[in-house]
């Protein structure tokens, strides 16, 4: 029988035991924190590019002359003090730590249930089942 790898698999390491129910279900889990585990990482990606245009809006901001600048809000641009735009920057980069800091611990989560559902399904079905990325 071939593998997840498409691999045959000696006599010895087949696995016919049954996919009950609750076997399915620790599956299906799995599939669907490893799917939420990828949303996660593309947004700390996200935020991580995000964070470092602030950072360079900032610094920026450290060498002008104190001269008015113009403040972008979604599509919209605004004049501002340097002083607005770097408390506007500097606010920007805490709100956006805090949901960086939110996603890491819901990765942690996610890595943590993921382990102890490897545990119980590899126990089950050997290397019948390939729960790994590739």
């Amino acid at each position: 029988m071939p593998d997840a790898n498409g691999m045959i698999l000696d006599k010895a390491e087949e696995n016919d035991a049954e996919v009950r129910r609750e076997d399915q279900d620790k599956i299906n889990e799995f599939g669907q924190l490893n799917a939420r585990l990828h949303e996660v990482r593309s947004e700390v990606d996200s935020l991580k590019k995000l964070l470092e245009k602030i950072d360079d809006a900032s610094t920026e901001l450290m060498m002008g002359n104190g001269d008015r600048v113009m403040l972008r809000l979604g599509e919209a641009m605004f004049e501002a003090t340097e002083d607005e735009a770097t408390e506007f920057c500097e606010n920007e980069v805490e709100r956006n730590q805090e949901i960086l800091d939110k996603l890491s611990e819901e990765e942690a989560d996610i890595l943590e249930k993921q382990a102890a559902l490897k545990k119980i399904l590899y126990g089950r079905f050997g290397k019948s089942i390939n729960l790994e990325e590739k």
